[in-house]
C-alpha cells in the first residue's frame, strides 16, 4: 500500500480502535479488509494495527489470525490457539490418537465452533481442528483481565479429525512476535504521552515538573528506550527469521518495562491511583510481555543458543 491507499486504511484503523474493542473491533476489521491488507502490505497492516491497539487499549483476535496467516491457513476458519503463557511451545502434542491441549485463546474463542491446535509430533508440527466444544476455558483473570484472554485446555481424540499436514510453527510465531512487539510499543508511547502531560501540568516550587533534570533524564530514557525497539522492529522485517523476531519482540518487552518504571516516577502517587489511565497500560504490557515467549525467557534461550553454536546472530541494519 502507497500514498492515498496506505492514508485512507491508516485513518481506517485509527477511527475503528479508537471507538472499538472485541467482537466490534473484529467486524470493524472486516469491513475494512484488514485481512487483505495483511495479505497485500503485511509489514503496514500489522505494525498499524498493534501500536493502535496498544495505544488505544483495545483487544480483538487479530493476533490469532496472524498465527493462521504464518501458519499458511489464513482461510480456516476456526480461532489458532496461543501458546501457553510465558512460552512458545506449539499449545498441543498428538500422540497416536489423542491431542493434549493447553494454551491460550482470544475471546473469539466464544464465536468460533472449532479450535485449530498446532501440535507437535516426531518431526517438527501438524494442524488439527478441535470442536470448541471438547475444550474445556476459563477466563485468564490475574493482572490484566481485561484483555479478555481464555486459558483452554484438554484431552481430546482426533480419528476422523483430518491433521492439516505440516505447518511452519517458528514462521507462525515469528509474525505473531512481531505483532506483538508492535503492541507493546504503541502501549509504550502512550505511557510516555501520559507522563509528558503530566510533567508539564504538574507544578512544584511555582513552575513545571518538566523542567526539572531528573524528569526531564527518565522522560529522554523512555523516548530511548522506545526508539530503539521500534528500530529493531524495522530492522526483523527487513530481515526476516525466528531469531531476529524473538530479538524484536524481547527488546520491545524491556523496552515496555523500563517505560513503565520510569514514567510511573514521573507520574508520582497519580500513577498508583485507579482514576488515572497509566495503570492500564502497565498491566497491559507486563501480560503482552508475557505471550509468545516471555522478554526474559527469549533472552536466555538466545543466550544458550550463543553459547551451544559459539556463533553471534547476525548484526542487525538499525
Amino acid at each position: 500500500m502507497e500514498g492515498a491507499e496506505l492514508d485512507l486504511f491508516d485513518r481506517g484503523v485509527r477511527r475503528a480502535t479508537g471507538s472499538a474493542s472485541g467482537a466490534a473491533l473484529d467486524a470493524a476489521l472486516a469491513d475494512l479488509g484488514w485481512r487483505d491488507a495483511v495479505a497485500e502490505d503485511r509489514r503496514a497492516a500489522v505494525s498499524l494495527l498493534f501500536e493502535c491497539q496498544g495505544a488505544a487499549q483495545v483487544t480483538s483476535s487479530a493476533l490469532s489470525q496472524l498465527l493462521a496467516v504464518g501458519l499458511g491457513l489464513d482461510d480456516h476458519p476456526a480461532t489458532v490457539l496461543l501458546p501457553p503463557l510465558r512460552t512458545r511451545h506449539a499449545p498441543g502434542r498428538l500422540l497416536g490418537n489423542r491431542c493434549a491441549v493447553r494454551g491460550l485463546a482470544t475471546g473469539a474463542l466464544d464465536r468460533s465452533k472449532s479450535v485449530l491446535v498446532v501440535a507437535a509430533v516426531e518431526h517438527g508440527h501438524t494442524a488439527v481442528a478441535v470442536p470448541s466444544t471438547e475444550l474445556s476455558s476459563r477466563p485468564v483473570s490475574g493482572i490484566d483481565p481485561m484483555l479478555g484472554l481464555l486459558e483452554v485446555g484438554g484431552d481430546v481424540a482426533v480419528e476422523g479429525v483430518q491433521p492439516g499436514g505440516s505447518v511452519d510453527w517458528a514462521a507462525a510465531v515469528a509474525l505473531g512476535q512481531l505483532a506483538l512487539g508492535h503492541e507493546l510499543v504503541g502501549a509504550a508511547r502512550a505511557m510516555l504521552e501520559l507522563a509528558r502531560a503530566h510533567a508539564l501540568e504538574r507544578i512544584q516550587f511555582g513552575r513545571p515538573v518538566a523542567t526539572f533534570q531528573a524528569v526531564r533524564h527518565r522522560l529522554a530514557d523512555s523516548l530511548v528506550a522506545i526508539e530503539a525497539a521500534a528500530a529493531l522492529l524495522a530492522a526483523a522485517w527487513d530481515d526476516p527469521s525466528p531469531v531476529n523476531a524473538a530479538i524484536a519482540k524481547s527488546s520491545a518487552g524491556r523496552g515496555a518495562r523500563s517505560v513503565a518504571r520510569h514514567c510511573q516516577q514521573v507520574l508520582a502517587g497519580i500513577g498508583f491511583t485507579t482514576e488515572h489511565p497509566f495503570h492500564r497500560y502497565y498491566r497491559r504490557t507486563m501480560v503482552l510481555d508475557q505471550l509468545i515467549g516471555a522478554g526474559t525467557e527469549l533472552t536466555a534461550e538466545l543466550g544458550a543458543e550463543v553459547l551451544r553454536s559459539r556463533t553471534l546472530p547476525p548484526v542487525l541494519p538499525l
